[in-house]
């Protein structure tokens, strides 16, 4: 994706109505008349930022998941203990539920709609932050410190099913919420990984 050159607060503003109307109607309800009138702008205003309705997803998306990766990186060179890393990544990935709940929803349920190099670049970091979170367990089994027979990527596909799903009932209304439900999932899953 090229990154676009124009002033951050308008762009953010635009990204914002994006994903509240993409999480409200899905990518093939919403259209780019749905976004301007949002934000009381014109349509065709919303071609200086974006060249496509595709475009746009592919950008709240990217937002909803790219900080994940150099987050869950940032824990996995820590010097914490393998369950603490666990919890710390739990706590990081259901973080943005609150801050970025309309980014992390689309991510999650339109990014299937993205075409070409949007939906390779996008996929790309869905796999890496994967990746990152197996080799904490991964990391946690050669310590000694997780069970040695833990399926490591049956263990991630369920922590990540598990906490995806919050965005389904979560309210959005108190990061002190989200905390309590992320570190009760983190006794759930520590608690079936550790010897």
């Amino acid at each position: 994706m090229p990154k676009i050159d124009i002033k951050p607060k308008r762009f953010a503003e635009i990204l914002d109505a994006a994903a509240e109307i993409f999480a409200e109607k899905g990518y093939h309800g919403a259209s780019t008349t749905d976004i301007a009138d949002k934000l009381g702008i014109k349509q065709a205003g919303l071609y200086y930022y974006f060249k496509s309705k595709d475009s746009a997803l592919a950008e709240v998306c990217r937002l909803g998941v790219q900080g994940y990766v150099e987050r869950l990186v940032t824990i996995s060179q820590s010097e914490l203990s393998a369950d603490q890393k666990i919890r710390a990544a739990i706590r990081e990935h259901l973080q943005p539920f609150h801050h970025i709940r309309n980014h992390v929803r689309v991510f999650q349920s339109e990014r299937r709609y993205l075409a070409g190099e949007n939906r390779s670049e996008v996929n790309k970091l869905a796999r890496k932050y994967e990746r990152e979170l197996r080799r904490l367990f991964e990391a946690g089994v050669a310590a000694g410190e997780f069970r040695q027979n833990l399926d490591c990527k049956l263990t991630t596909l369920a922590l990540l099913g598990m906490c995806n799903s919050v965005t389904i009932w979560y309210d959005g209304k108190s990061e002190k919420q989200i905390l309590k439900i992320a570190d009760n999932y983190a006794d759930i899953i520590i608690g079936g990984v550790v010897k």
